[in-house]
């Protein structure tokens, strides 16, 4: 990271069964939370040129075909200052980068690993809606049974849909589930993530 400039990171999550048969789901961008070093929010499709999408998607092809892989290979990218797509990593399971597919892809991930291990067709990865994802992580100075504060009215507002993990306690910054946020563009998207973090906080009984 250090050696390179970045202006943005991408994700493209590519699914390969036995046939050979690679589809890739939609580039998605990340923002990352500099305290806790996760992802603070995504969106999807990535604001990205129609060149750096095909560069993104066709490495990402490359990539999973060469280790010969059946299952889902997230591969992570930075977009450098002059436009230059360089990966960063990859990761051979579904990704915190595709958990919006389950509600704004034709396939979710989840789904698709099953049709690759399976050795069965692939499905679509057509995007049915714009999207925003958020993390939801536990707020600092609550640690012990978790309750979510707001919960009721962010599922008042249209296209929210709150994904809890089943954890039964809290503490800051630990992971307990995301939050996908659907729109007509990824703008309208972001109008109403930005009302779920301000409403939606993930505390506990005990302070």
């Amino acid at each position: 990271e250090q050696m390179v400039e970045i202006d943005k990171e991408i994700a493209v999550i590519a699914a390969r069964n036995d046939a050979g048969e690679v589809r890739c789901f939609p580039a998605v961008e990340m923002t990352f939370n500099e305290t806790t070093n996760l992802v603070e929010d995504l969106f999807c499709p990535a604001n990205l040129t129609p060149e750096q999408f095909k560069v993104a998607e066709e490495t990402a092809i490359k990539v999973i075909n060469s280790f010969d892989m059946i299952g889902l290979l997230a591969v992570e990218f930075f977009i450098d200052k002059e436009g230059q797509v360089i990966i960063k990593e990859v990761a051979p399971r579904p990704n915190n980068s595709g958990h919006h597919t389950i509600d704004s892809i034709v396939t979710s991930q989840l789904e698709q690993l099953i049709r690759a291990i399976l050795g069965l067709p692939l499905g679509s990865t057509a995007l049915t809606s714009p999207s925003v994802m958020l993390n939801l992580l536990g707020e600092p100075g609550y640690e012990g049974q978790v309750y979510y504060e707001g919960f009721s009215d962010c599922l008042a507002i249209d296209g929210v849909k709150i994904h809890l993990y089943g954890k039964k306690s809290t503490r800051p910054f630990r992971k307990m589930g995301h939050v996908t946020i659907l729109g007509k563009s990824v703008e309208e998207a972001f109008e109403k993530a930005n009302k779920v973090k301000s409403i939606l906080k993930v505390k506990s009984w005990e302070k």
